[in-house]
């Protein structure tokens, strides 16, 4: 169940508020005249989101790609293609 709260809470508890997010990794919604207003997380909790919706729009990003194209490639191909852009980057930076 979400832990929703008035905004005032964040004034007068605010250190409460922290150790709740901290502990559970779970965001507090807070509300102002009983309307959503903002939401406190921890750091922790917004880059795993961000890393995630990343993920996922990258994902996304792929999938539209493909339903472009009737080309496909090989799992073997594509780790084929990756080693050598992987060699070429680490020979650029030995030089």
């Amino acid at each position: 169940m979400p832990n929703i709260r008035p905004v005032s809470d964040l004034r007068n508890h605010f250190a409460e508020i922290t150790r709740e997010v901290q502990l559970s990794d779970e965001p507090v919604f807070l509300t102002k005249n009983g309307v959503g207003s903002i939401v406190v997380m921890s750091m922790e909790s917004y880059e795993k989101n961000r890393y995630d919706s990343m993920v996922y729009d990258k994902l996304r990003e792929a999938e539209l790609q493909a339903a472009g194209t009737a080309e496909r490639r090989s799992h073997e191909d594509v780790m084929a293609k990756a080693r050598e852009l992987l060699s070429g980057a680490e020979g650029q930076n030995r030089a």
